[in-house]
């Protein structure tokens, strides 16, 4: 069980790593081309997966590209906020699956 969470957590965790990558690769390039530049947005996408056993874990699938769109940086840095709470989350989550398996081990030596 403390197993699984610690699997959730750790993939919840990448994921967010890597919306947190796109979004400021978007913050980069709107820095770079300027105000008035037109460039490719970059969409983190998702994708639930599901094991054998039923356990679903969320993976980032990569990047699609927004044409026709600039950066909002006000936009940017929110997405930056929130993947960085959901960060901050998962690993709060993880911290407690790994209090739950040594409390579990430290049972068993009992």
């Amino acid at each position: 069980m403390s197993l699984d969470l610690l699997d959730a957590a750790a993939a919840g965790m990448d994921a967010q790593r890597a919306a947190l990558d796109v979004a400021a690769r978007n913050v980069a390039a709107a820095e770079a081309a300027g105000p008035n530049a037109d460039y490719a947005r970059l969409i983190p996408e998702f994708r639930v997966r599901t094991d054998d056993d039923g356990e679903a874990t969320v993976d980032f699938t990569g990047a699609r590209t927004e044409r026709g769109t600039n950066v909002d940086i006000l936009t940017e840095m929110i997405a930056v906020m929130n993947a960085s709470r959901a960060y901050e989350s998962d690993a709060s989550l993880f911290d407690v699956g790994k209090t739950l398996a040594e409390k579990t081990i430290d049972l068993g030596r009992l």
